[in-house]
């Protein structure tokens, strides 16, 4: 029994060791195969490759202390088995010379001593297996039992809302979870009039991209009020605080899937043939899909692959326009594009941008000069409001900003 629970608790450690160990040498791996053409160029498979043995070893080495110990405990089983049989064989034969009992009394306690023994050596067998199952068990209790904080009311304020475009930020402060000392809004303040375009601009860091993120409710404020026509996010359901909106972002994450299933994923009912059309069309890209030997059946491979940066970036603008948002989020939608992309997909923005709202963070400062309202984000605060011929006037921050990009 000493041995049984000894090799228990060696059992449920390396479990638990070997977990995380594979976890890390996993993560290497996805992340090597993932960006294959990067650390081709870089030359640093064999950095790779050491790094993924490395976070593989401690696995190594639990595993041959284990295999030891079952081996031990294997053999200590199988010994006991025998000896006991031996020694009941002994006795009983012992017992039949000495005629206290007939043979027939001690080959049926023979029998059920065997019986017996082979279920106690099956138990010992598989004492590692019932080990590594309440280890497993309980990483997935744990994960089952996790709760979002970010929820539905009890009691939502309206039923079905679907927004008009118009939303607010009222005396925001807000710090991410996993860095709670770091202070990202303060006191931040922002109107987004219905139909309008805004501009956050400002540099990195500053906390534009944050404010996408609470307009879509992916956190709540520390303290403040992020609304929607009024109405704070927390007092809607979810599913209708995002459906009234399209996001677009820097880097668009699509699906190994074909082009046309990754444009209907936006659409929050039953997306048609005709709405995937449509949508392309208004993304200036149903043209090129019609080009290809399958059209909308194309698959596009894992993350896109198989498109350019701004045929990827334009079915993203596709499958953001498919749902009919009344307001449309860009993070920086053309930052990461060449020259001649940007053109086009910038035509197909500025084609999507009309008659809805719009919140556009920008690097390039030339695609903001017409919105209806550029905020110059700095430290975690709006520090200058107005259109581009009024900031330049001011000769602040923004003025600041396209001296040094257009310098």
């Amino acid at each position: 029994m000493v041995v049984l629970y000894k090799q228990g608790r060696m059992t449920y450690y390396e479990s638990t060791e070997t977990a995380k160990s594979m976890e890390a040498s996993s993560k290497i791996a996805v992340e090597a195969v993932a960006n294959v053409r990067t650390v081709a160029s870089l030359g640093r498979e064999n950095t790779f490759r050491d790094e993924y043995a490395k976070n593989l070893k401690p696995a190594l080495d639990l595993a041959k202390r284990a295999s030891h110990l079952r081996g031990l405990v294997f053999g200590l089983s199988r010994g006991i088995f025998n000896f006991v049989m031996a020694a009941a064989i002994y006795y009983g034969g012992t017992l039949i010379v000495n005629e206290e009992v007939e043979f027939q009394v001690v080959f049926q306690s023979a029998q059920a001593l065997l019986m017996g023994s082979s279920g106690a050596a099956q138990a010992f067998a598989f004492a590692p297996n019932f080990q590594k199952g309440i280890q497993a068990a309980g990483r997935i209790i744990t994960l089952l039992g996790r709760q979002s904080k970010i929820v539905d009311p009890v009691h939502p304020t309206a039923n079905n809302f679907s927004g008009s475009g118009q939303a607010s930020l009222q005396n925001v402060q807000f710090r991410y979870p996993t860095r709670p000392n770091i202070q990202v809004l303060k006191d931040f303040n922002l109107e987004i009039e219905r139909g309008k375009t805004v501009a956050l601009v400002g540099a990195s860091g500053c906390g534009k991209s944050t404010v996408i993120q609470l307009l879509q409710r992916y956190y709540d404020p520390n303290e403040g009020i992020v609304a929607q026509d009024s109405l704070p996010l927390p007092k809607l359901k979810l599913v209708d605080v995002r459906k009234s909106i399209g996001f677009v972002q820097q880097e668009p994450i699509l699906f190994d899937r074909t082009i046309g299933e990754n444009i209907a994923y936006g659409s929050i009912t039953n997306a048609t043939m005709d709405s995937i059309i449509e949508a392309a069309q208004q993304a200036n890209i149903h043209n090129f899909i019609t080009s290809l030997p399958l059209g909308y059946d194309t698959n596009i491979g894992s993350k896109g692959t198989q498109l350019s940066g701004g045929q990827k970036q334009r079915v993203a603008i596709a499958r953001a326009l498919i749902r009919r948002p009344k307001m449309l989020l860009l993070d920086e939608a053309t930052s990461a594009l060449d020259t001649e992309s940007e053109k086009v997909v910038q035509e197909a923005l500025d084609a999507a941008k009309a008659g809805r709202t719009c919140v556009m963070i920008a690097h390039r400062l030339s695609t903001v000069r017409d919105a209806n309202l550029i905020c110059v984000v700095h430290d975690g605060q709006v520090a200058e409001m107005g259109t581009h011929a009024e900031l330049f006037k001011l000769k602040g921050l923004y003025y600041n900003l396209n001296r040094v990009q257009y310098s």
